[in-house]
C-alpha cells in the first residue's frame, strides 16, 4: 500500500469505450487501499462499482444509447462541449468540499481539469485514444481548424474555458494535458517517437482479467479447431448483409470454429442459414475469446485493435466510424492486419484475407515483436505507480 491513503477521483462519459480502459487503473488503485471516486453516468455504475470506486452521479446528455452521433465531425465534437457544460456544475459541486488528491480523467471529462487548474489539484489525463505528436497542432490541428463551423466551436469553448477561471485556450486545454497516461499500444500511436515522453508515457492496454464478463471454451466438436471471431464491437453492429458475407466466408470452412457477435438489433434469422461451424449471439466476452483465437474481424475500434495486439492475433480490420479508419491502416501499416471497408467485405475477400494472414510468417512474427514490446510498457501496476507518484507532486510548482 502507498504510504499516504489517497482521494483519487476520476472523471470519464458514460461511453463504453472509455470507460472499459480506465478499469483495471482504478480497481488497482483501490486495491492499493487508495479511496477512489468515479463520476459518470448512472447507467455505469455497475462497472464503476465493480471495480472498486465510489460513482459521483451526474447526467450525461451524450447520444450513447441510441448513437446517434453526427456525421459533422465538428457538430460531434460540440456535444462533448455542452455535455461538460451541462455537468459541470454537479462535478463542482461533489468535490468543492471533499477535493481530491489527484484527478483522473477521459480525454473528454473536461471538469477534471477545470477544477484541476481551478484549484491546483494534480490532474492526469487516461487517454483510451492516440495522444498529440511534435507538429500536430500545424497538421491535424489546421485541418480541424478549416472545417466549416470549427473557428465558432473553438470560440465558444474559449469562453467557456474563460467563465470557469481556465487560462487556456480551447485548442490547448483538449489537446496538451500536462500529464498523461497513454493505455494503448505504442505501435498504434501515430509518430510515437516524436511524442513528449516528459508528459505522457505509455503504459499500454490495462486489460486485466474481465471475470466478470463470463468466460468462453469451445463448445463440443470444435476442439482443436482455429477460432475466428467476428465482433464489431457495441456502437455499429447493425450489419445484417455484412454479417451474412461472413457466413458465407467462413461457414464450412473445416479447421474453423467461428464466434459471430451481431449485436442486439440484427436477429439471427436475418443470416439465413448458418453452418454448423458457427455460432451467434448478439454479444460476447470479447476478451476471452482472444485469448484462445486464431483470427479476428474487427471494426479496428480502439479498444478492440488493442486487445487483438495483446493478445497476438492477425485481424481483419472493416472500419465503421471515426478513428477506426485511421487504426485499420496503422494496423495493415506493421503488418498485422488487413483493412477491407464494409463496401468491399464479400466473402471472397474476407476469406482471401484469412487464409492470407493466418498462414503468414511474416505476420506472426510482426505480432510476437508487439506482444514482447507491450510487456515493456508496465501496463496496470505502472500507471497505478506514476499516479501514486503524481499526487506527491505540485504540478504547477514542481515541488513534492
Amino acid at each position: 500500500m502507498h504510504r499516504k491513503r489517497l482521494h483519487i477521483a476520476m472523471v470519464g462519459i458514460p461511453a463504453i469505450s472509455h470507460v472499459i480502459p480506465s478499469l483495471e487503473v482504478v480497481r488497482e488503485l483501490a486495491r492499493r487501499g487508495h479511496r477512489v471516486t468515479y463520476a459518470n453516468d448512472p447507467r455505469m455504475e455497475e462497472l464503476v462499482t465493480g471495480a472498486g470506486a465510489e460513482l459521483v452521479p451526474y447526467t450525461s446528455t451524450l447520444p450513447v444509447d441510441d448513437h446517434s452521433w453526427p456525421e459533422d465531425p465538428i457538430a460531434a465534437t460540440e456535444l462533448f462541449l455542452d455535455d461538460a457544460k451541462t455537468i459541470m456544475p454537479t462535478v463542482r459541486a461533489a468535490y468543492e468540499d471533499d477535493r481530491p488528491d489527484v484527478f483522473l480523467y477521459d480525454i473528454a471529462g473536461y471538469p477534471a481539469r477545470v477544477l484541476a487548474e481551478n484549484w491546483g489539484v494534480p490532474a492526469v489525463q487516461l487517454s483510451p485514444t492516440y495522444v498529440a505528436w511534435k507538429g500536430y497542432e500545424e497538421t491535424v490541428g489546421e485541418q480541424v481548424k478549416a472545417l466549416p463551423g470549427a473557428e465558432e466551436y473553438l470560440a465558444r469553448f474559449d469562453a467557456w474555458l474563460a467563465e470557469q477561471g481556465v487560462p487556456l485556450s480551447g485548442g490547448d486545454f483538449a489537446g496538451r494535458p500536462r500529464r498523461a497516461l497513454a493505455l494503448i499500444p505504442r505501435a498504434m500511436q501515430p509518430f510515437a517517437d516524436t511524442v513528449d515522453t516528459g508528459v505522457v508515457s505509455f503504459v499500454g492496454p490495462c486489460l486485466g482479467g474481465r471475470a466478470g464478463q463470463g468466460e468462453w471454451s469451445p463448445p463440443p466438436g470444435a476442439e482443436g479447431k482455429r477460432v475466428l471471431l467476428v465482433s464489431m464491437g457495441s456502437a455499429f453492429t447493425e450489419l445484417p448483409g455484412f454479417y451474412r458475407e461472413c457466413v458465407a466466408a467462413f461457414g464450412g470452412l473445416p479447421d474453423w470454429h467461428v464466434v459471430l457477435q451481431i449485436g442486439r438489433k440484427v436477429r439471427p434469422e436475418e443470416l439465413g442459414e448458418v453452418p454448423d461451424n458457427i455460432e451467434v449471439h448478439p454479444w460476447v466476452p470479447q476478451l476471452a475469446i482472444l485469448r484462445r483465437a486464431s483470427a479476428f474481424v474487427t471494426h479496428a475500434g480502439m479498444g478492440g485493435s488493442s486487445e487483438g495486439l495483446v493478445c497476438g492475433v492477425p485481424m481483419i480490420a472493416v472500419p465503421q466510424f471515426a478513428d477506426q479508419f485511421g487504426n485499420a491502416d496503422s494496423l495493415q501499416a506493421h503488418g498485422v492486419a488487413r483493412r477491407i471497408d464494409t463496401e468491399d467485405a464479400t466473402a471472397d475477400a474476407l476469406r482471401s484475407a484469412l487464409e492470407e494472414l493466418t498462414s503468414s510468417e511474416a505476420v506472426a512474427a510482426r505480432l510476437g515483436e508487439i506482444r514482447a514490446e507491450l510487456e515493456t510498457q508496465g501496463g496496470t501496476r505502472v500507471a497505478a505507480d506514476l499516479i501514486e507518484a503524481e499526487a506527491e507532486v505540485d504540478q504547477y510548482t514542481g515541488r513534492g
